[in-house]
C-alpha cells in the first residue's frame, strides 16, 4: 500500500495562496479575519499571503466594513482588471476572440471571417487574430484560451482532428506558446462552453451541468460536480457526430446522417436554400438576389414574415435537437440544460421543440426536473469559457 506523501512547504504555501484567493474572489468583499474563519487557515498565515496579493496586484483593499465593536475591518478584493484573459473561439464561420477581465468582463472583442480556410491557412488566421488581441490588451496577459471544434488531446493541447478546419493531430498548445510565450489551454469548444455558463452565467446552476452548443456544428458541453468533464479521450459530449438518419446526408467526418448535417445552422440554413430555389413564391426571395445570398440572419428575417416551410424546418431542427437532450438526461439526469450557440436566435419555437421531443422520449420522472433554456451568455460563451479554463489554471479560481 502507498502512502500519501507529504506536501511540501513550498506546495502548502501555493495552496494556502490559492484557497485564500478564491475565497476573496467568491466572497468578492471579505474581511483578513472573515478569510481566516471561512479558510480554516490562521490569521498570520492570512495576514503574511495576502500582503503577498496586495503587492502582487491581484487584490486590494476597497474600504472598511461594519464593525459593533472596535475598529472597522479593512475590506479586501480581487483587483477585477488586475490581469487580462485572452479567450478565442474557434468553432464558427469567423474566427472570434476577446480579452477579458478576471471577472469575465469583455474588455476588446475582435473577429476575422474564415471564409472557408482550413489547415495552414486556418492556423495563419489564428496567429493573426490572437496577434490582434495582444496588441489591444492594455494589462498583464495571464494565459490564452482556445475553444476549438473537433477530438482534442486536452492533457497535451493537441487537436486529434477537426475535420471542419481540416487538422489532424496539430499541436495548436506548443505552436502558441512558442509563439506568445504565455500559458496556453485549449479544449473542444462545446466543453468550454459549459464552462463558461459554469462560471459566469447567470442560470443559477449547481454544480452539474450540461450545454449543448448548436452552430456550424453540434455538441455538447458537461460540468459534474462542478469540474468539466472531459471523458477518458478527451471527447466527452461529441454528439454531432453520432448517426441519427440512416442513409442520410454525407457529413464532413465521413458518415452520412450525423445529428450535425441535420440540426446545425448549416443545415438549417441549406434547407432554406432549397426552398429558395424550389419555391418562386418563398418570402426568402425578398431578401435574396440568389440561394447562395441566404444565411442564418436571412432565415431569421423570412421567419419573422411568417415563411411556414421554415418554421417546419425549425421545428424539425427542434425535434432532432431534443431527440439528443433526451439521450442525454437518460445517461446522465443532470436538471440544468442549457441550449447555446448561433441557434439560440431562433427562439422560443426552436425552444419549445426541442423541450416537446425530450418530454416524449424520456422518462417522465426525469424530464419533470429537467430545465432546459437558451444561455443568455449569447456569441461569448466560447471566449468566456476559454478563459476561464486560463483562469482555473493559472489561479485557481474555478
Amino acid at each position: 500500500m502507498r502512502t500519501k506523501r507529504k506536501a511540501t512547504r513550498t506546495e502548502t504555501k501555493i495552496h494556502n495562496k490559492r484557497l485564500i484567493l478564491k475565497t476573496i474572489y467568491d466572497q468578492r468583499r471579505i474581511s483578513r479575519a472573515d478569510v481566516a474563519r471561512v479558510t480554516d487557515l490562521t490569521p498570520p498565515t492570512v495576514s503574511s499571503i495576502v500582503a503577498e496579493l496586495l503587492d502582487d496586484g491581484l487584490v486590494e483593499e476597497v474600504g472598511q466594513g461594519p464593525s459593533k465593536v472596535g475598529k472597522p475591518a479593512t475590506l479586501l478584493s480581487v483587483a477585477d482588471d488586475s490581469r487580462h484573459l485572452i479567450g478565442v473561439d474557434l468553432a464558427e464561420s469567423e474566427f472570434r476572440g476577446c480579452v477579458v477581465n478576471l471577472r469575465g468582463q469583455v474588455r476588446h472583442r475582435f473577429s476575422l471571417p474564415m471564409n472557408d480556410r482550413d489547415g495552414e491557412a486556418a492556423l495563419a488566421l489564428v496567429y493573426e487574430l490572437i496577434d490582434e488581441l495582444v496588441a489591444c490588451s492594455d494589462c498583464t496577459l495571464l494565459g490564452i484560451g482556445i475553444g476549438t471544434p473537433g477530438l482534442m488531446d486536452a492533457r497535451r493541447g493537441m487537436v486529434r482532428r477537426a475535420v471542419n478546419l481540416n487538422w489532424e493531430d496539430l499541436p495548436l498548445r506548443d505552436l502558441l506558446e512558442e509563439r506568445y510565450h504565455l500559458p496556453v489551454y485549449i479544449a473542444n469548444d462545446c466543453q468550454v462552453a459549459a464552462l463558461g455558463e459554469y462560471v459566469f452565467g447567470n442560470s443559477g446552476v449547481g454544480s452539474n451541468l450540461i450545454v449543448v452548443k448548436v452552430g456550424r456544428g453540434v455538441g455538447a458541453g458537461i460540468v459534474l460536480n462542478g469540474q468539466l468533464h472531459y471523458g477518458d479521450g478527451s471527447g466527452a459530449g461529441e454528439i454531432g457526430h453520432v448517426v441519427v438518419m440512416e442513409g442520410g446526408v454525407h457529413c464532413r467526418c465521413g458518415r452520412f446522417g450525423c445529428l450535425e448535417t441535420v440540426a446545425s445552422s448549416s443545415a438549417i440554413i441549406g434547407h432554406a436554400r432549397a426552398i429558395a430555389q424550389n419555391n418562386p413564391n418563398s418570402s426568402l426571395h425578398q431578401y435574396i438576389s440568389s440561394a447562395a445570398d441566404i444565411d442564418t440572419n436571412i432565415v431569421l428575417q423570412a421567419l419573422e414574415a411568417g415563411e411556414e416551410e421554415l418554421h417546419q424546418v425549425i421545428q424539425v431542427v427542434g425535434r432532432h435537437l431534443g431527440m439528443a437532450v433526451a439521450n442525454l438526461v437518460g445517461v446522465l439526469n443532470i436538471h440544468q440544460i442549457m441550449i447555446a450557440g448561433s441557434v439560440t436566435c431562433f427562439g422560443q419555437p426552436l425552444l419549445s421543440s426541442i423541450r416537446q421531443e425530450m418530454q416524449q422520449r424520456a422518462l417522465s420522472a426525469l424530464t419533470a426536473e429537467t430545465q432546459v433554456d437558451f444561455s443568455n451568455l449569447g456569441l461569448d460563451i466560447v471566449n468566456l469559457g476559454a478563459a476561464s479554463l486560463v483562469l482555473s489554471h493559472e489561479l485557481g479560481l474555478v
